[in-house]
């Protein structure tokens, strides 16, 4: 029994398509099904690891290397299910294969075409996904929406599949309803467009997901009902709500799972939610607050949100285990360049983070903040380049080392504390950027003596990584002769994991990213012992 479900967006992008293939995900595991999640990306980039934060969202890296679309973290997010390469499909991985296989005489001579050869490359690679992750159910997202002219070959591909085996393939239309505020009533019109959009693909949905700021009047479902020829359970109310992990639980007032799995010819196994809805639950009645500032650069495109949406959901998990409400502050680190003073606003802050970025922008603001933080004890947590900004305050201020930087900020430094890596020197000198960073899950041993083995409570992690450039182990010892703690290593590299600045109530940079195997209902140990120590200084 294999099953598939595709996720299509309606009337515009970005109204939660990922959050609600996630949310289908967790439900169907719930109720005893072996599920897996799959984004499609129209872009014909290879990965997500070439595109502007700022512009696309976050970078997600999963165990196994692969820089996807954010998506992936709330898939894992929700399902606890591990992402690799195999849950995440671009065009330009289509088109890159299909033409490989040209060059490679794999078609036998035939003329190769954009149909079916393009749309078969794409089953071929959903497919794959199913049989790796043995799961009965594939969710697949398809990024934009119907009536994008880039979403066509992955629409005629579910639509062959859809032709060979109808009961077995189910299509769901995320679609906007807005609510103009000189009516003061949602509007079905766009919507019922889009349905005739996708109809004219040869696809017929077979649930609308109704988003809207409000829950759907009766009336709108009995009018989209009657416009796709569905019945009016089939038409689903998706109201803005308290935070994304209420969304499951809304779902399953309507009954949605089990309308899923009836009109697939299946039985719900089990009904296991319960924990999680107890946690939806648990964070609405949360009113204390805990304030941390996010000491960043990349605020001037598109939402904050977008781009750091790991590192806050991690602290959301953290500070909700704590029976806190995080207040996050956004914090211009290139204002602090121009205007030192501003750094007093940091004693307003019961903790603050430094997280990943490229690029010399900013990071003397970082810098500045990474100084005042470990001066006045605030509680600060480097990830990434936060780290790096650590290790180089330390260095100047401490050591002496005025002119102490990382190769990526100023490849003449005398004193590069921050170093490329060994690895990738030639690759920068070929412009090899893309996939070539040190990626993925990689093991770690922590000191015992350490505030990092406290949070975990062992010796031996692993921790996904996304960088080029590393700690120098040639000031190793200086650096920790006067007070800046070698707190994990990489053991087959010897590559400096943790450091931690003794000495201090909570100073405390990785190299790796935790915020990408954090959970709801198991935040990272990293984040809940820092929301721990900003709870101290509160």
């Amino acid at each position: 029994m294999t099953k598939y479900i595709f996720i299509v967006g309606g009337v515009m992008s970005s109204v939660g398509k990922g959050v609600a293939s996630a949310s289908i995900g967790k439900i169907l595991q719930s109720k005893g099904y072996r599920v897996a999640n799959i984004k499609c990306d129209m872009y014909v980039n290879i990965d997500a690891g070439t595109i502007r934060p700022a512009e696309h969202g976050e970078v997600f890296v999963g165990e196994d290397g692969i820089e996807a679309d954010q998506d992936l973290g709330n898939y894992e997010r929700f399902t606890d299910q591990v992402c690799t390469r195999d849950n995440y499909i671009t065009t330009g991985q289509v088109y890159q294969e299909v033409i490989k296989r040209e060059r490679n005489l794999e078609y036998e001579g035939e003329d190769v075409e954009v149909v079916p050869d393009i749309p078969n490359e794409i089953i071929r690679r959903i497919q794959l996904c199913q049989k790796k992750n043995n799961s009965e159910i594939t969710v697949i997202e398809l990024g934009g929406t119907v009536g994008e002219y880039q979403v066509i070959l992955f629409l005629e591909a579910a639509r062959m599949m859809k032709a060979k085996c109808p009961q077995d393939v189910s299509f769901i239309m995320v679609s906007y309803l807005p609510t103009p505020k000189l009516l003061g009533e949602q509007k079905s019109k766009p919507t019922q467009f889009a349905i005739r959009t996708l109809n004219s693909a040869g696809i017929m949905p077979d649930f609308i997901l109704c988003r809207a700021e409000s829950p759907v009047a009766d009336s709108i479902k009995n009018t989209i009902s009657t416009v796709c020829s569905l019945p009016k359970e089939r038409i689903i109310s998706a109201p803005d709500v308290y935070s994304i992990y209420d969304v499951p639980v809304n779902f399953e007032r309507e009954n949605f799972g089990n309308v899923i799995l009836k009109s697939m010819g299946l039985r719900p196994r089990k009904k296991n939610m319960e924990d999680w809805s107890v946690f939806s639950e648990k964070i609405k009645n949360i009113s204390r607050e805990v304030n941390i500032g996010i000491v960043g650069k990349y605020f001037n495109f598109k939402s904050c949100r977008d781009t750091y949406i790991s590192v806050i959901e991690s602290i959301n998990h953290a500070s909700f285990f704590h029976g806190r409400k995080p207040n996050i502050l956004w914090l211009d680190s290139e204002e602090y360049e121009k205007n030192p003073e501003k750094l007093k606003e940091l004693n307003n802050l019961d903790g603050i983070i430094v997280p990943g970025g490229f690029g010399r922008r900013g990071t003397e603001g970082m810098i500045l903040a990474a100084k005042y933080a470990r001066e006045n004890k605030i509680p600060y947590f480097g990830l990434c380049l936060g780290m790096q900004i650590m290790t180089i305050e330390f260095a100047r201020d401490v050591l002496g080392l005025g002119d102490a930087n990382s190769t990526e900020l100023n490849a003449k430094t005398k004193n590069p504390v921050i170093c490329t890596m060994e690895d990738q020197v030639e690759k920068i000198k070929k412009r090899q950027y893309g996939a070539t960073m040190r990626l993925g899950a990689c093991p770690a041993k922590i000191d015992r003596n350490s505030i990092s083995f406290k949070a975990y409570e062992k010796e031996d992690i692993s921790e996904r990584h996304r960088h080029r450039y590393e700690f120098n182990n040639i000031y190793r010892d200086d650096l920790e002769k006067n007070g800046l703690r070698i707190a994990a290593i990489n053991p087959e590299m010897d590559l400096v994991e943790i450091v931690e600045v003794k000495n201090h109530p909570w100073m405390v940079g990785v190299q790796f990213h935790p915020e990408f195997k954090s959970r709801p209902l198991k935040p990272h140990p990293l984040f809940k012992s820092f929301v721990s120590a900003c709870l101290k200084r509160r």
